[in-house]
Order: structure tokens, then C-alpha cells, then sequence
């Protein structure tokens, strides 16, 4: 392993109760914020961006139908999403690939007055947090 990719992210796996609505939204979203499809198979899907990939997989291992991101686990995904005006573009675009903007009401500005960011949540209940650059 090389020492300036010690501790850095490898990559993210989410299982998903339905690969195709998965394939869709996390497809839309990562190749909007710059990832490349990556690996394909029969249960799963990856997008890469650099060193780092996600996966989604509807795996037969799954023990459940739903993912609720206020329980114990993962909350949400937060990713780097450029200037306020991409933020916004992306915001106004979501709902048309499976995705539901979160606390609208403080739009752009849920995470504090110094922080613009869009919050999603998708058909599956996983949220992700689109930063703008500050």
C-alpha cells in the first residue's frame, strides 16, 4: 500500500432492496458528481471517482427490505458537489431521478448559516448531503 493512501476512503458498499431503482438514482447522482461506471454484475453496480468507488448490491445476504437512515448505521453520505449554482442545478434536478429534497424550509443552509449544501433523500431512505465549495 502506498503511504499517501493509508487511511483513505477504498470504497462504499450499500445493500439495496431493489438494484434497478438503485442502479437508476445512484447512477444519476454519482456520474452527475464526476464517477465513472466501474464493475457490473448480476446483483451489483459501482461508479469510481479516482481510487475510490461505491457499490450498490442487491445482495441474498440481505436480511431486510428497508433502509432507515435514523437508526443505528449510516446516516447519510456527504460528497463534494462544486459551487453553489452546481448544488442548486443538482437540488432542482433530483426529483426527477428518485430523489426528495430534505428540509426544504432551510434550503440551502440546514447545516448552518456558513454551510450551503443540499441534503437528498432517495426511494430507499438514503441520504446524502451535497457540500457546495466554500
Amino acid at each position: 500500500m502506498a503511504e499517501s493512501s493509508l487511511g483513505a476512503l477504498h470504497h462504499v458498499e450499500l445493500w439495496v432492496p431493489d438494484l434497478e431503482r438503485a442502479r437508476h438514482e445512484w447512477g444519476w447522482l454519482l456520474t452527475r458528481l464526476g464517477h465513472e461506471q466501474y464493475q457490473g454484475w448480476p446483483l451489483g453496480r459501482s461508479w469510481r471517482l479516482g481510487p475510490t468507488y461505491i457499490v450498490v448490491e442487491e445482495s441474498s445476504d440481505l436480511t431486510g427490505r428497508t433502509h432507515r437512515r435514523t437508526g443505528p448505521g449510516l446516516n447519510h453520505l456527504a460528497f463534494h458537489a462544486g459551487t453553489p449554482a452546481q448544488v442548486d442545478a443538482l437540488a432542482a434536478d433530483a426529483p426527477g431521478h428518485g430523489w426528495t429534497e430534505l428540509f426544504p424550509e432551510r434550503y440551502p443552509h440546514a447545516g448552518g448559516p456558513g454551510h450551503f449544501a443540499a441534503y437528498l433523500v432517495n426511494s430507499d431512505g438514503f441520504e446524502v448531503e451535497l457540500v457546495a465549495a466554500g
